[in-house]
């Protein structure tokens, strides 16, 4: 009984901190935004930036539900995936990809060469999935901010980034990864 109530507060403690993660959603105007589409040629830098391809770039919209910055990524090679929450913590997952790597899903919809999915977690009806499904489309440009930020110019990819803040030596400095020579 004593061992219980000793480890109860550490496990409280966590519980709380997971509560908060993945919370990040986007600003106004990130979902719904009834704005113009999206610069091809400033979609296709964002997009390439994060090795996604930019026709495999899909929105969507759902009543109450809001998008999860951190969630946007990578689907497979090249694909694009998003989450969507809502207050209650409900999730849907929205995906795409070529048509010859995606799988037969109950909500998807072909959109030129790609194909979008929608799954749901946390209690999501097939109603929702659906009207979801049924709002899928490309970013606006109010959109795109939020959802593909601009990459970081001091990232370029033939050249290491210098943090300025490591030793030169002892911990944390370069490895020596030079081999002693036996008895000198």
């Amino acid at each position: 009984m004593i061992r219980a109530v000793r480890v109860l507060p550490p496990l409280l403690l966590a519980t709380a901190l997971l509560t908060g993660c993945g919370t990040e959603q986007a600003g106004p105007g990130a979902s719904g935004d009834s704005g113009a589409p999206a610069d091809p040629a400033e979609l296709a830098s964002r997009a390439a930036a994060s090795g996604m391809a930019p026709e495999l770039v899909y929105v969507t919209d759902a009543p109450g539900f809001t998008l999860a910055q951190q969630s946007v990524g990578v689907q497979g090679d090249d694909g694009f995936s998003a989450a969507y929450t809502d207050r209650n913590g409900a999730v849907i997952h929205l995906y795409t990809d070529r048509p010859r790597h995606a799988g037969h899903h109950k909500y998807e919809v072909d959109k030129k060469d790609c194909v979008v999915w929608l799954e749901g977690e946390g209690g999501v009806s097939g109603a929702v999935l659906g009207k979801a499904l049924r709002a899928v489309r490309r970013p606006t440009a109010g959109e795109l901010d939020t959802l593909l930020p601009a990459p970081d110019p001091a990232f370029t990819d033939d050249q290491p980034v210098r943090r300025g803040d490591l030793p030169t030596n002892g911990d944390g400095g370069p490895p020596d990864n030079s081999v002693p020579t036996p008895g000198l």
